[in-house]
């Protein structure tokens, strides 16, 4: 009966699920989605959108405004031909001028807006998929740590019901003084544990629910199935990653927009000349005329240097571009890589915790048939107990590896891609 209810307590608190679908542990999709949409930072990446629109619809408008310029004029003549010598004239003069853009520089920033706004949508989605993994980790941190605090709960119950046994052999003099108290201070012990993993259960819990109330939490930590291996070959999966990465097509969009401001800034070299119309009144409408303005601005070396610097820039994004493909490659490839370790190490563990439940359940055996004490008996569950969390934390990681890159590859949570991104690969 005690070793039915130990395999019970066991099978129910550590998570071993294998009849579970996959990921049914994860939260609803559509309530994993809202959250996401819902979190500050990618509220912020929406108003960055908007004001990158907004800018591009500037810079196609241009930089030049229509000028209006009024004089009005009071001028007073000493030598006029009147008795005192004196004569005063109402004039005003009126300017109507603007800066006209040449040829090929409205195109440039049209194209330097429309790289503005691509790099500002790319990033809003690159937010997302921060939230996506911000989301898994707080998700299966609390899951790791609630399925502990449950094991944890179970083996104090467990250790104070044998306290109970105990007690009563004591009673009926079938047992030593001395097992009593090993069997308390294992109680303790247990009890200390069972507090210390609720607490952090507890503190995970707050955490996530203040990240992401949007969010659903049970109760109580869903049961984890058994991690599963990737149905692709791991290349694909890397692939993916760099090729759905809303990091890499951001820098490449920002490197697009340096360089259309480098052309921008090396057109700007032959300034923009000022056109327009001038007329004026005299001497009380005695004298009127019109005319046309233009200016000229002679470009110097203030401008050859913007020019310089702005090419710099775009040298450095382009760079830039290049090192954020790079790191993304290497962190896919290392993800990816993880996973498949994590899946490995799981199976070792798990391969170790049926070891374990096997020489525990003989060490019950021998110490119910007296040959071992209850000292060498609670060793070995002790230890049982430990194989026990080392395969749910080898659990919960091999899944948090695996579901890490489906979030990166944006299988997980995100919207789907476009088809075409991988060959013979369309999204999901």
């Amino acid at each position: 009966m005690k070793r039915r209810l130990l395999a019970a307590i066991c099978a129910g608190t550590l998570g071993i699920a294998p009849s579970s679908r996959a990921q049914d542990f994860l939260p609803p999709a559509d309530r994993a989605r809202a959250a996401i949409s819902a979190y500050a930072e990618v509220r912020a990446a929406d108003a960055r959108v908007v004001e990158a629109r907004e800018k591009a619809r500037a810079l196609a408008a241009g930089p030049h405004d229509t000028t209006l310029s009024l004089l009005p004029l009071r001028r007073t003549v000493r030598d006029a031909p009147t008795p005192n010598g004196r004569a005063g004239y109402d004039e005003w003069e009126v300017q109507l001028t603007r800066a006209i853009r040449l040829p090929g520089k409205a195109a440039l920033d049209r194209e330097t807006g429309a790289h503005a706004v691509a790099a500002a949508e790319l990033l809003q989605g690159d937010a997302e998929h921060q939230a996506a993994r911000l989301l898994l980790a707080g998700w299966m941190g609390w899951l790791r740590a609630d399925t502990a605090a449950k094991s944890a709960l179970a083996r104090r119950d467990s250790m104070r019901r044998e306290r109970d046994t105990i007690e009563r052999r004591v009673q009926l003099g079938n047992a030593s003084r001395r097992e009593l108290d090993q069997i308390a201070a294992e109680v303790a012990v247990a009890d200390a544990e069972s507090q210390r993993t609720e607490a952090e259960a507890q503190a995970l819990r707050l955490t996530l629910g203040a990240n992401f109330p949007q969010v659903p939490l049970p109760e109580r930590a869903p049961l984890l199935s058994d991690p599963a291996d990737f149905a692709e070959t791991p290349q694909i999966w890397i692939d993916r990653i760099v090729e759905r990465s809303h990091e890499i097509r951001a820098a490449e969009e920002i490197a697009a927009q340096r360089e259309a401001m480098a052309r921008r800034a090396r057109s700007e070299r032959l300034p923009d000349p000022t056109v327009g119309v001038r007329t004026f009144s005299e001497r009380d409408g005695a004298e009127r005329g019109i005319g046309l303005v233009f200016n000229l601005p002679f470009g110097g070396a203030r401008r050859a240097a913007e020019a310089r610097a702005e090419e710099a820039a775009a040298d450095a994004a382009r760079n830039e571009a290049g090192a954020v493909r790079r790191d993304i490659e290497r962190e896919a490839r290392l993800g990816v890589t993880h996973a498949q370790v994590a899946l490995a190490l799981w199976q070792a563990m798990r391969d170790a915790r049926q070891a374990n439940a096997a020489s525990v359940a003989r060490q019950r055996r021998a110490y119910e048939l007296g040959e071992i004490g209850l000292a060498e008996r609670l060793q070995s569950e002790r230890l049982d107990v430990e194989s026990a969390l080392a395969e749910l934390r080898a659990r919960a990681d091999a899944h948090e590896a695996r579901l890490r890159v489906l979030v990166d590859s944006h299988e997980l949570w995100h919207e789907p891609e476009a088809p075409g991104i991988l060959p013979g690969h369309a999204a999901r």
